[in-house]
């Protein structure tokens, strides 16, 4: 007898829908076979489903099944297949009574024990089962609620084989899982507030741009100076995911594993620090099937480049396409996959090898080849691609006191936040049905037609462009910038104040 289950595979965030065809033969010898370009995974799930069959108290068919995954020609590579192979062999041998299986999909990884284990893309699958009439998807328990924020389907949280025989044989029905919105945080725990440190209040007030604007930043100084503290507490003064960012989040890390068991969407944006061994392929997505990397799990979020110039150049300047157009394109003889990867890169650097050029106290023994190799090791067309260039000098050792007057004007994460909330508030009614979120991902078009710069801030712009030679790309990223920081004044247009300060962090290491 001959069963098909409907699933679906997943090529990077793309998903296209696979019949699992499922033939237990009358005649023939004994045996289980899987066709259609299954990966490793997918064959070993012969032995899985057996074992999970009979552990659950089902007979495993001693015949010959044969299971196709059909496109034949499309590479397949998940274990999710376990539950739509078992459920065919369930069909196929008339262990279960035959039931609707029209819009209706199969996904999930199976434990020897028959129950269901979490599975990576469910997310997918019900943005996939969305595109039909009154659908139904059928996922393992613990992952079954990232499924529920999609409308219009509905899900059924499985928890074992035999909780899903007793489902299809109308024995005890399974009540379909409802979205609950999760309450939000009141108060996000943070590494630091910006209050906590000391001085660097230029530092910090190109932090709050960036967090309003998704700007790019860097910060250069000697060691000791606070420029990974200050990138740490970056993460408090940015907003929370509006739904539509939540929903693209979510996506990634529902396809990479990362997301936790049991939780829906992502609220808060990632923070990501990679370690300056990574890989290319680590930084930037890859592998034989494609997985997203350190930029896209940043997407929307902070990318935290610590002592920026020990990465690998080769590394680093495979940044160069995702920092320009906010995604990151993979190709394997495989497939070709996209990434979205539109993040704030926050870069720290130190002026020399052993960190004290141009330190007021300390005398930097470095050679003058050794600091203009160690400045070679970041390219000019990526220092071109960050907006905001901030020194982090060393602090006077008053500020420092544990005793001493507490002033009332410093700069803490509660009011930064509120400043920046307001400003996106502003952005997001002006990029209102576009497919953009921040100032920092508009095209020179919109920067054009959106940047509403005044006559004086014109002539300012272009005496700064001429008298520092700046790139095309600097001359708009310096109007991105600016807009910004009229954002944060809560001003209509761009004045020639807003301009000078953007010019002020063009400076270069």
């Amino acid at each position: 007898m001959l069963a098909k289950i409907s699933s679906i595979a997943n090529i990077g965030l793309e998903t296209v829908g696979v019949d699992v065809e499922v033939d237990v033969a009358s005649a023939g010898f004994p045996g289980f076979t899987i066709v259609g370009l299954a990966s490793k995974a997918i064959e070993e799930a012969r032995e899985r489903v057996k074992t999970a069959l009979i552990n659950s108290g089902f007979d495993f068919p001693p015949k010959k099944i044969t299971v196709n995954l059909a496109p034949a020609d499309l590479p397949k590579d998940s274990v999710a297949y376990d539950l739509p192979i078992a459920v065919g062999i369930l069909l196929a041998s008339e262990q279960l009574p035959p039931f609707d299986l029209k819009h209706t999909f199969f996904y999930g990884e199976l434990s020897l024990d028959g129950s269901l284990r979490p599975t990576r893309g469910i997310l997918l699958l019900a943005l996939f089962a969305q595109k039909q009439k009154n659908a139904s998807v059928f996922v393992p328990a613990p992952s079954a609620a990232e499924a529920t924020v999609v409308s219009g389907i509905t899900v059924i949280p499985i928890g074992t084989l035999s909780q899903l025989a007793h489902h299809l044989s109308n024995q005890q029905v399974i009540a379909p899982l409802v979205h609950e919105p999760a309450e939000e945080d009141e108060e996000v725990a943070v590494d630091f507030d910006l209050g906590e440190i000391s001085g660097q209040e230029q530092a910090k007030r190109a932090l709050i741009i960036a967090a309003a604007g998704g700007h790019n930043v860097l910060m250069w100084g000697p060691p000791g100076t606070g420029k990974t503290m200050l990138a740490r507490a970056l993460p408090g003064i940015l907003p929370p995911l509006s739904d539509r960012e939540a929903l693209e989040v979510t996506r990634i890390y529902s396809i990479s594993g990362l997301l936790t068991p049991g939780k829906a969407l992502i609220k808060r944006r990632s923070f990501r620090a990679p370690h300056h061994g990574v890989s290319a392929a680590g930084l930037i997505g890859g592998g034989t099937n494609p997985i997203p990397g350190e930029v896209s799990l940043a997407h929307l979020g902070v990318l935290f480049l610590d002592e920026m110039p020990e990465f690998p150049r080769g590394v680093l300047e495979s940044l160069r396409q995702p920092m320009e157009d906010g995604v990151v394109e993979i190709v394997r003889v495989s497939g070709h996959v996209k990434y979205p990867a539109s993040f704030t890169l926050i870069a720290a650097i130190n002026p020399c090898p052993c960190g004290y050029l141009g330190h007021p106290k300390r005398e930097c023994k470095c050679t003058e080849r050794q600091i203009t190799k160690y400045h070679h090791r970041i390219s000019g067309p990526i220092l071109d691609r960050i907006d905001l260039s901030v020194p982090v000098a060393a602090v006077e050792v008053e500020k420092l006191s544990v005793t001493g007057t507490k002033t009332t004007d410093t700069m803490t994460t509660k009011l930064a936040k509120e400043a920046v909330i307001k400003a996106r508030k502003i952005q997001e009614k002006r990029f209102m049905g576009l497919p953009i979120y921040t100032n920092s991902q508009m095209r020179n078009k919109e920067v054009k037609k959106i940047g509403r710069l005044t006559q004086e801030a014109e002539n300012f712009l272009k005496l700064a462009a001429d008298k520092y030679d700046l790139s095309a790309r600097s001359y708009f990223r310096m109007i991105k910038v600016a807009r910004t920081i009229a954002d944060l004044a809560a001003s209509g247009d761009i004045l020639p104040v807003h301009m000078a300060e953007a010019l002020q962090y063009k400076q270069r290491v």
